[in-house]
């Protein structure tokens, strides 16, 4: 059994993701770094090991149960789980602020591609991993403001509805999970400086993956099933 504890993040060959597992690992947790491209992902985690943190490789597709079993059974080689970051994220939606972002032109095709990537591929993970956990753990899902029914707006369909359903995955999740020691937490990093958000975001990678490892470190008497951002509660 691992002496470390371990945490899965997904998508983290670069930005958030890639942030998340340095500052984990220089938590002293085991990170199993995941992501679609091997290359790109076994590269990210190399640039961690290699400065003495207790990072690995593992490749993962959230869109694709086979990679996830794969994991799955990884996972019970190691025989802990302490940590998961649902993390994995794209824009498939055309960008904001043109004609073709409106909920009117949207094609089904990257919505159905969003919910695959930021919903169900989550659902299917905690499915696979949170029995892994045996009752103690935590659960980050990497939500956005853009998924607030409390400040929702037009355009990006695709972005907006699965980020709504992620965070309703979140409650579902805690609500279940109620009487065990595993906490599940949505966080929304704020407007980050990654290929995502762009050089014009207001945030440093560094400090948006703060409140991620805020959630994934809580104590035992933190909170489960709210939305955070900064460590600070806001509206669904």
């Amino acid at each position: 059994m691992s002496e470390l504890p371990v945490a899965v993040i997904t998508g983290a060959n670069r930005g958030l993701g890639f942030e998340t597992s340095r500052q984990l690992a220089a938590r002293g947790y085991r990170v199993l770094l995941t992501a679609r491209r091997e290359s790109e992902g076994r590269i990210a985690a190399e640039r961690l090991a290699v400065l003495g943190l207790p990072v690995s490789f593992h490749p993962l597709d959230v869109t694709n149960a086979a990679s996830i079993n794969a994991l799955a059974e990884t996972l019970r080689g190691i025989s802990r789980l302490d940590v998961l970051i649902n993390n994995a994220g794209m824009f498939a939606d055309p960008a904001p602020g043109t004609p073709e972002a409106s909920v009117f032109r949207a094609e089904i095709a990257p919505i159905r591609e969003s919910f695959e990537t930021h919903t169900l591929g989550p659902l299917r993970l905690c499915q696979s991993l949170i029995p892994l956990m045996a009752g103690r753990g935590r659960v980050v899902n990497v939500s956005s403001g853009m998924g607030q029914l409390d400040e929702m707006n037009g355009c990006c369909p695709g972005y907006r509805l699965s980020k709504v359903a992620l965070n309703a995955l979140t409650r579902i999740l805690a609500d279940e999970l109620i009487g065990t020691a595993i906490k599940v937490n949505s966080v929304c990093p704020g407007w980050v400086r990654t290929d995502m958000g762009g050089a014009n975001a207001e945030l440093t990678v560094e400090e948006g993956a703060r409140g991620i490892v805020w959630a994934a470190t809580l104590p035992d008497d933190g909170p489960s099933g709210g939305f955070f951002r900064d460590g600070k509660p806001i509206a669904w």
